[in-house]
């Protein structure tokens, strides 16, 4: 299985992930020029964090009209997964494969830190390899990682949550809400699965010397998915 990284400008969690997907699941990993159009055979592409363009305007705005980006919509139309982390999350809301916004976090404060997580379903391609309600520990670094959708789209989406912030036990507080998420949604899929958007970095915590290997099973769970589909 092949997995491409895009690389827009002010990426800056690229290497991140292809250091995961080649040296920790030992897969061939490109990185994917925001100006090209070709996925390079890519049965699978990542949209890492970072600060693409700059996040002028606003963040994702501007990378959704990378030329790269139109050959991402057809991969995921055509069924292929998509992961976009953090940065990558906003371009994918901004590019319409995902639906709601992100706003400001709550604290009007750019946030970096180890928060946890409670797995909401394990039934997709990209959390196969978790268990249903496992509290995890992944890290995140936003500004603007406040979702927010109209009611209409918070009742479509009930059931597309994969992640939400949590504490320690599992319960979902405003206290372990770190920016002020709609129902404390840190993941979400679109309705088919095969997309995701996340703000927490599963690259950041994929071994255990970073503090964490809650992660991997992110990339675990895509390849598990891509080799049995």
């Amino acid at each position: 299985m092949k997995f491409g990284v895009v690389v827009f400008p002010g990426s800056n969690c690229d290497q991140d992930c292809l250091d995961v997907l080649r040296d920790v699941l030992g897969q061939p990993a490109v990185p994917l020029w925001h100006q090209e159009t070709s996925l390079k055979g890519c049965d699978a592409v990542v949209l890492p964090g970072g600060f693409s363009y700059g996040d002028y305007l606003r963040t994702g705005a501007i990378a959704r009209f990378s030329p790269i980006m139109r050959s991402v919509a057809r991969l995921a139309k055509d069924g292929g997964l998509v992961l976009g982390v953090c940065n990558g999350f906003q371009i994918l809301l901004e590019a319409g494969l995902l639906p709601g916004a992100m706003l400001r976090n709550t604290g009007l404060r750019f946030i970096c830190r180890f928060v946890t997580l409670r797995v909401e379903r394990a039934d997709t391609p990209f959390t196969n390899r978790f268990q249903p309600g496992q509290v995890i520990r992944l890290p995140i670094a936003h500004n603007e990682g406040r979702y927010t959708a109209d009611a209409k789209t918070l009742k479509a989406i009930r059931d597309h949550v994969v992640f939400r912030y949590c504490d320690e036990d599992g319960r979902v507080t405003d206290a372990a809400n770190p920016n002020g998420s709609a129902g404390a949604l840190a993941g979400l899929t679109n309705e088919r699965g095969n997309v995701l958007g996340m703000m927490p970095h599963p690259e950041r915590a994929s071994d255990s010397a970073l503090g964490s290997s809650d992660g991997r099973l992110v990339f675990e769970s895509m390849l598990e998915a891509m080799v049995h589909a």
